[in-house]
């Protein structure tokens, strides 16, 4: 029987790996930028009954650190005030650096401010938690966030806010995250 030379498939070249078309999205690290714990009443706050009013505050910011690079930073902010005093305060920053590459300037926006915080988020909680137990408090697991529902909204107020100075109207409230 005759063997064909080109035919054998272990001594056919592989065809090299294709390059990946179209955007590519890439996380190359997370990490916990900042954080503070501060319990202005201790001990005196774990005197009496804890039935916190819990108040949470959301920004997140972004950079561009080199070509495709950028740094998200997931800032949350928990403040339980315990009859109209404050029982803690904790606050996280937690980053990451992304690769995103061959997206537009509209996607690229919509990537920054909603799928780099959803990957940051479970960090956050997590360090957030761990801070207020440590300040021997009850856990304080925080419910998800959509970020694409808040995003939605404030672009939302944002072009409200362009349509009404375009039309010499006063300026709507700006949307707190």
């Amino acid at each position: 029987m005759a063997e064909n030379e080109g035919s054998n498939p272990e001594t056919a070249a592989a065809p090299a790996p294709a390059q990946p078309e179209g955007p590519q999205f890439a996380l190359q690290r997370i990490y916990l930028k900042d954080s503070s714990f501060e319990s202005p009443r201790s001990p005196a706050v774990f005197q009496g009954q804890w039935q916190p009013k819990i108040n949470f505050d959301i920004k997140t910011k972004n950079s561009k650190v080199q070509d495709d690079v950028y740094e998200v930073v997931l800032v949350l902010t928990v403040e339980a005030t315990l009859e109209e005093e404050p029982g803690f305060v904790v606050e996280v920053h937690q980053a990451g650096v992304f690769t995103a590459k061959d997206f537009d300037s509209v996607q690229l926006e919509q990537l920054l401010a909603t799928v780099c915080p959803n990957i940051l988020f479970p960090y956050a909680r997590e360090a957030i938690d761990s801070l207020v137990v440590k300040g021997s408090f009850p856990a304080l697991m925080l419910a998800p966030i959509n970020f694409d529902a808040l995003y939605a909204q404030q672009k939302q107020a944002t072009e409200a806010n362009t349509n009404a100075n375009a039309n010499g109207e006063a300026p709507a409230p700006e949307v707190t995250n």
